[in-house]
């Protein structure tokens, strides 16, 4: 079993605190670099591990205004609305490749550091490997993070959730990552390499071009399972054809 990303970790730890009465609703969590010390772990993981709550409806992100803790936990509960992989793939073409040029503009030299090892690990580890999957979805959330914008992290976040949890998204997904492998690294090495020049140009065509090769290949494995599909059917049509006759 693998290990939880660390952002999860924090995340739960945190909501445990809520949950507890340390942070009642509508009081202000404390600052990123409080919350880093306490921890004992880095501001960008404090950044990811909100976002997390975000997704859940446990906090609310105020631009300029710092992190407050919501009423109640409302958050998307599953209930996500019926799209396919090929809509979910676009979103997320216009939303990321727009926080890739936002976040380029201000993005730190320790969250370069951190997409640098998370490119590591996608250009390290085999297509299946579930660290590489985990460092690919982290590579994006660091993004989203760096944008410091709330009302695009809250998206992408939840356009994430879209992504692993609707199981025909989910499937197409996973088909891609099993078929294609060897673009991931490249790819979001080329994004880093935009974001680390504080490119806004380059980092927003770099995003585009990776979910450009990605809406490629969900149209060439659809086509071929598509194909696979349409094969079986005519098999079975002359089978019972070929049964009937001979009866």
């Amino acid at each position: 079993m693998k290990d939880k990303p660390l952002y999860h970790t924090i995340a739960q730890k945190l909501g445990r605190q809520i949950d507890a009465g340390k942070y009642p609703p509508g009081s202000r969590l404390p600052a990123e670099r409080e919350l880093a010390e306490q921890f004992g772990v880095s501001r960008v993981t404090i950044r990811e591990a909100e976002i997390a709550l975000q997704a859940l409806g446990r906090i609310s992100i105020k631009t300029g205004s710092g992190v407050y803790v919501e009423e109640s936990s409302s958050g998307q509960n599953g209930i996500f609305p019926e799209i396919s992989a090929f809509e979910l793939t676009e979103a997320r073409a216009l939303f990321e490749s727009e926080a890739a040029a936002l976040a380029a503009e201000q993005m730190s030299d320790e969250t370069i550091a951190e997409l640098e090892r998370l490119v590591d690990v996608m250009s390290s580890t085999g297509g299946d490997d579930a660290a590489g999957e985990v460092a690919d979805h982290d590579f994006h959330r660091t993004i989203a993070a760096a944008s410091n914008n709330a009302a695009i992290m809250y998206l992408i976040e939840t356009m994430w959730k879209m992504r692993d949890e609707i199981a025909p998204v989910k499937a197409v997904y996973d088909s891609i990552c099993s078929e294609d492998i060897g673009a991931r690294g490249s790819e979001h090495a080329e994004i880093l390499d935009a974001v680390r020049a504080r490119n806004p140009a380059a980092a927003r065509a770099a995003m585009r071009q990776h979910f450009t090769r990605l809406l490629e290949s969900m149209l060439d494995i659809t086509h071929e399972q598509a194909m696979e599909a349409l094969q079986k059917q005519s098999t079975e049509s002359r089978n019972r054809y070929l049964k009937s006759v001979s009866s």
